[in-house]
């Protein structure tokens, strides 16, 4: 019986209900490392296993988008030994990517602003993103340098530039003009964000999309973060009474 099949049989979970596009910050890496007596950047890694594991999962379901907020705008404040090992990660999952992503269908995007990456990773995530794009299974997006209200300010300044422009009516702009223009266009807003490490808050993720996401919070370390976790998200996200704003 494959793991799909036991999924299916599991009475709690609606297969007809899954969440289209599933958000993820996987927070407390470092924690989990230092808690361990070892380098921050052990967690990191035993993080990127974490990440392999649940999108390998979520692909196998049938989730169709999956957002990993994979470095923020202000992760850059972090030691330079951190980042650049971030960085470093992050190449090695792209350079293994054909490795990894083989046989999955998997179509991988990165959002965010990419300009401050060394030119060498601009040029693996090119490949990678251009190699699957063809692909029809899982969405795999990478926040990559990004933050909420950088990412709005960007879309401003594309309206506004427009606008001048004569191809945009300012009194015709309403809301898939914003957001057809932020990195996300067209990517439906997640339904469900799921934050690691017991943090109660956005941290700049996706502040225009979620204003009607549906998050689910635990106070597990990202690294300890399981497939049965993630499926007890789903759970609990298919008992939510979503009115968006309705009775």
């Amino acid at each position: 019986m494959t793991l799909l099949d036991k999924f299916k049989k599991m009475p709690s979970i609606d297969v007809n209900r899954l969440p289209v596009h599933i958000a993820i910050i996987p927070d407390g890496n470092g924690r989990w490392a230092t808690r361990r007596g070892m380098p921050r950047s052990a967690g990191h890694r035993e993080g990127a296993n974490t990440m392999k594991r649940i999108v390998r999962l979520a692909n196998e379901i049938g989730i169709k988008y999956i957002t990993f907020y994979a470095f923020s705008t202000e992760n850059w404040k972090r030691p330079e030994s951190e980042v650049n090992y971030l960085m470093s990660l992050l190449k090695e999952f792209l350079q293994n990517a054909d490795r990894e992503l083989a046989g999955s269908n998997i179509k991988l995007q990165v959002i965010g602003d990419l300009s401050r990456l060394s030119d060498e990773l601009q040029e693996e995530i090119h490949r990678v993103t251009e190699n699957t794009s063809g692909n029809t299974g899982l969405n795999l997006i990478f926040a990559l340098n990004y933050g909420g209200r950088d990412e709005l300010i960007q879309a401003i300044r594309k309206i506004v530039k427009d606008a001048r422009e004569g191809r945009i009516n300012p009194e015709d702009i309403d809301e898939k003009t914003v957001s057809e223009r932020l990195y996300t266009g067209g990517v439906p807003d997640p339904e469900l964000l799921i934050r690691t490490s017991g943090e109660l808050r956005l941290s700049n993720f996706l502040l225009w999309q979620t204003a009607y996401t549906e998050f689910w919070y635990t106070k597990k370390l990202w690294p300890d973060f399981s497939k049965k976790d993630f499926l007890e998200a789903i759970r609990v996200y298919q008992q939510r009474n979503r009115r968006f704003g309705g009775i």
